[in-house]
């Protein structure tokens, strides 16, 4: 999962996407990167780690341009590299930079075109670069017309014939505008701002509606399945279907874990959203054990404590902040590695002994994944002092990979994979495990939007909404990322950097043309 932005302004956008991409650090702690447009000059910083970390005032000094675009990554692929950071850029035509968020379902098959039929040349095992030669292949088809409009939505026709999956994507062509779109099926996020400066419209878009609010666009539209915008440099926006909707089906997992509560995505109101699963959720836990002895209800900061409130208020017990959370360590489920996660849980989170002395409590969680956060967490309740843990999963059981760009990709990681639910319940070391069902999760975020006419929810149900997800592709995706295939590929990192006597200082900073470093 990662976080996108592009901004055509009519001042420099270096602070307001600065401004932007912290807000959405949630969606990826890895690395970040940023590239503008100065005058049709490219100007490019990036680097491993948070945004506050990456961008120094040196740098930002030289993203000077009113026209730019940022991401936030994290690894759903590959490994933990300076060289997978995004944006991509690719210098013809044009000069195009490309920033993705989602995973290409056909991926191999792209490369082998482009490699051996568009004598296309990739750098990395990423697919954004492989979304970035694509595109470029199709504007490069429309030459003949110029930048139009025209071309461009061809161009991006041309995307949707080609790729599958789950991706929405934002590209700056230097020295044009920007260009936004979003897979057929809706599954992965993007929508667009609008403010009004000195008497002239600038725009934005975004992974989620909550960076707009904290840069002060007001929320125009979320960009449908296979829709585009393209928002030249003079601040002219453009919209066009470029593809037949194959489905409106965004990730439900977005509204159970990734998306900021303060976020509203494809007309739904996460943070209602996540009310409403604590609602039944609490429903189920009344007709399961009407006369339930829970004391306490406690949350698993930060995602689920929407869900918990409402849990504790459906069932008339205290709702309580049992757990601090430490701010400077990021978040477990999206950290490369599991040795990196188990580490961190213990970091992140310190339990409140009062909240848990001599009482039955129940936690409650977005979801249980791998089980590593939870099992730790339920041991950090019993050495508070709690009498009985339960514990309350505001989702469904996490059975099958996620091939949509969320980091699930290997069913032997999930903990649910096989196991039943009084099995998980003994692994994590719970009195009682309850998960929500189904069809309450879906019922509780679709609520806001009847549009929405379904939603990919491949992680607890195995129905994969693109239709092309096979077993073969499954297990070829457990080999390539699974947490064994990407600490080899690291271990392998890091001998070729310490043969290459030693890593660089973290940074990718780039004049167009000449290459120049201008940190």
């Amino acid at each position: 999962m990662c976080g996108l932005v592009g901004i055509v302004s009519n001042s420099p956008v270096n602070q307001a996407i600065y401004d932007a991409l912290t807000v959405l650090q949630h969606r990826g702690q890895d690395a970040a990167g940023i590239a503008v447009d100065e005058r049709g000059s490219l100007r490019t910083r990036k680097g491993k780690g948070l945004v506050r970390d990456v961008f120094h005032t040196r740098h930002m000094l030289r993203l000077r341009g009113n026209v730019g675009i940022g991401h936030v990554r994290y690894p759903t692929a590959g490994w933990s590299s300076l060289a997978e950071a995004q944006p991509f850029y690719v210098n013809s035509p044009y000069g195009l930079c490309l920033a993705h968020n989602g995973n290409l379902t056909n991926a191999e098959e792209l490369k082998d075109r482009l490699v051996r039929q568009d004598r296309r040349h990739l750098n990395t095992g990423s697919d954004t670069e492989v979304l970035l030669n694509v595109f470029a292949d199709e504007l490069q088809r429309q030459n003949g017309k110029g930048l139009t409009p025209d071309a461009v939505f061809e161009a991006v026709a041309g995307v949707h014939r080609r790729c599958r999956g789950g991706y929405a994507v934002v590209v700056m062509i230097i020295g044009h505008g920007i260009v936004a779109f979003r897979d057929t099926h809706g599954i992965r996020p993007i929508c667009v701002g609008r403010r009004n400066a000195s008497g002239r419209d600038e725009y934005m878009v975004a992974s989620e509606s909550v960076a707009m609010d904290a840069l002060g666009f007001e929320f125009d539209c979320d960009i449908e399945p296979g829709a585009a915008v393209f928002i030249q440099s003079d601040g002219t926006m453009h919209r066009r279907q470029c593809a037949p909707q194959a489905g409106y089906t965004p990730c439900l997992f977005e509204y159970v874990y990734f998306a900021r509560p303060d976020s509203i995505i494809d007309g739904i109101s996460v943070y209602k959203s996540r009310l409403r699963m604590g609602e039944v959720l609490a429903d189920k836990i009344l007709a399961a054990r009407p006369e339930h002895d829970i004391d306490v209800v406690i949350p698993i900061p930060d995602s689920s404590r929407s869900s918990a409130l409402q849990v504790a208020h459906r069932l008339g017990v205290k709702y309580r902040e049992g757990f601090i959370k430490n701010r400077y360590i990021g978040r477990t489920f999206i950290m490369p590695g599991q040795e990196m996660r188990q580490k961190s849980v213990r970091q992140k989170l310190n339990a409140i002994d009062l909240e848990f002395r001599g009482k039955n409590v129940l936690l409650v969680d977005d979801s249980i994944v791998r089980g590593t956060t939870s099992k730790q967490i339920v041991d950090m309740a019993r050495e508070a002092g709690a009498k009985q843990v339960y514990f309350a999963s505001a989702s469904p059981p996490v059975r099958y990979p996620n091939v949509y760009g969320i980091d699930m990709p290997a069913a032997s990681e999930l903990i649910a994979a096989n196991r039943t639910e009084e099995e998980v319940c003994s692994y994590i070391g719970a009195d009682w495990l309850i998960y929500q069902d189904l069809d309450d999760l879906i019922g509780s975020v679709r609520y806001d939007n009847s549009a929405i006419d379904a939603f990919d929810a491949s992680c607890f149900s195995g129905q994969y909404v693109t239709g092309d997800v096979t077993p073969e592709y499954l297990q070829q995706l457990e080999r390539q990322r699974s947490d064994g295939a990407k600490s080899n590929r690291e271990a392998r990192r890091r001998r070729l950097e310490e043969e290459a006597d030693g890593y660089d200082d973290g940074g990718d900073d780039m004049a167009s043309g000449s290459q120049a470093g201008v940190a």
